[in-house]
């Protein structure tokens, strides 16, 4: 697992999950910033913010006039449907209701077994694609407590999908010790102020699809536990650059 830049990744191809958020397309241009070629994977599963697919193809061309070494990069786009983790689910991110705290310390916005399907998708796209490396922008530093985003459960898939599929993976999980301020500077390292401005304009976060709302973070309702992350994010990475 790896989260710093090395020349073993210049000659490989990467698929990166992207959804249309900020973490997903900070790991898109991190991974354009290492490897030869990267194609894209995103999923619909019936999530409250699906809007969130929407931005992908507006993040994809603007990160092309950013970098043109970048657009040179940039390969296959893929979209898969999963609609059976919304209809197994009871999730506030999969169901119309509030966001709230469960009793077993989780906020209700978790979906059972999300990452780890995800992945297990990846690998086998990657599989029939001849991919080694996929990116992900899972994160235990500054999350909302998700079981599937902690570094010893990607680990531990990693080495199961090795041996599920008789094939060397590595997933790749460059936000895994950032947290959000940490998230938007390696953003402005990677593309400098064009790249943040980018995530923040085109970029969704919202739990809730919410785009109407302008904030200086970007759009979002502002109350939902992705959009407080994001804000507070924001307001510690805006108070460091001066």
């Amino acid at each position: 697992m790896a989260s710093c830049m090395t020349e073993a990744f210049h000659d490989q191809t990467a698929l990166v999950l992207f959804s249309g958020g900020q973490d997903s397309a900070t790991c898109l241009a991190w991974a354009l910033s290492q490897f030869a070629r990267v194609e894209m994977l995103g999923f619909d599963y019936g999530q409250r913010h699906a809007i969130e697919l929407d931005c992908r193809a507006r993040l994809i061309d603007r990160l092309k006039a950013i970098n043109s070494a970048w657009a040179a990069k940039l390969g296959d786009s893929h979209t898969l449907a999963i609609p059976t983790l919304c209809v197994i689910s009871d999730t506030a991110l999969t169901r119309d209701v509030a966001i709230a705290m469960g009793a077993d310390g989780l906020p209700n916005t978790f979906v059972p077994g999300r990452n780890l399907i995800f992945l297990t998708f990846a690998a086998a796209l990657a599989y029939r694609r001849g991919i080694s490396a996929i990116v992900g922008g899972m994160c235990e530093t500054d999350y909302s407590g998700y079981p599937d985003c902690r570094d010893d459960t990607i680990r531990a898939l990693n080495h199961a999908l090795d041996l599920g599929m008789a094939r060397k993976f590595e997933l790749l999980t460059p936000l895994m010790w950032r947290d959000k301020a940490a998230t938007w500077q390696l953003a402005h390292d990677l593309g400098g102020t064009a790249l943040v401005d980018l995530i923040r304009e085109h970029s969704h976060t919202c739990y809730l699809g919410e785009r109407g709302a302008r904030h200086d973070w970007g759009y979002g309702c502002g109350q939902c536990p992705a959009c407080q992350l994001r804000a507070k994010g924001w307001r510690q990475y805006a108070a460091a650059a001066g």
